[in-house]
């Protein structure tokens, strides 16, 4: 039995840009790559709101901050085979970071944390797999625009950074962009179909890099 990780933010959690509520489980990207994966994987979506790669929300009523997140959570799910980080589009609101260069320093950190890790029980340290969320759609959205504003180039930047940093690290690399868009209704989040399109983009890189 394989064990992957998914370590992300509302889309990960399933963020409806319509509804304004949750994706139904089944159209999760984790649950739609679990199922293509079939029995000998366990998919885990590790998916919170507003949760940045390494930046402090001081707003927020839960801590968001990635870098803080992950070593508990590497230990709460040990033995890990492999790790997929999708996070940065929170680290683009101006009040957080506001750029993709800060998303690249945040993700750099975060493969570090992985790679050396102190796990139990002589665990080895898991495979990660690098994956850009798409960019920005425009919207007329008053909330999202005011909270992203000026950030859409800053968004279409990403994809470039984290190809470059994972070639860099040696790690995989996964451009969501190339499967899914972002919705006009918020200009951030994904309908059903778009994250669902992950999960099965995601499918052939996770088999080879899980060796099935």
């Amino acid at each position: 039995m394989k064990t992957v990780l998914c370590f992300g933010d509302s889309l990960t959690w399933g963020f409806d840009a319509q509804g304004r509520g949750r994706h139904a489980y089944e159209d999760r990207w984790p649950s739609v790559l679990e199922a293509a994966l079939g029995e000998q994987v366990t998919v885990i979506a590790e998916g919170l709101n507003g949760r940045t790669t390494g930046y402090d929300d001081h707003l927020a009523d839960c801590d968001r901050n990635g870098v803080k997140n992950l070593p508990t959570v590497l230990h709460s799910h040990m033995p890990i085979d492999l790790v997929i980080v999708m996070l940065g589009t929170n680290d683009l609101k101006p009040m957080i970071a506001g750029s993709a260069h800060a998303a690249r320093a945040g993700i750099q950190r975060l493969v570090g944390l992985i790679r050396h890790h102190d796990y139990s029980f002589d665990f080895d340290a898991p495979d990660v797999l690098i994956v850009s969320p798409p960019s920005f759609s425009e919207t007329a959205d008053p909330i999202f625009s005011a909270v992203y504003r000026g950030t859409r180039e800053e968004s279409t930047m990403l994809a470039s950074l984290y190809r470059d940093l994972a070639d860099d690290l040696g790690c995989g690399f996964f451009d969501a962009g190339s499967v899914a868009k972002t919705s006009p209704v918020d200009g951030v989040h994904l309908d059903a179909e778009n994250t669902r399109a992950i999960g099965r983009g995601l499918e052939p890189i996770v088999r080879m890099m899980l060796g099935l």
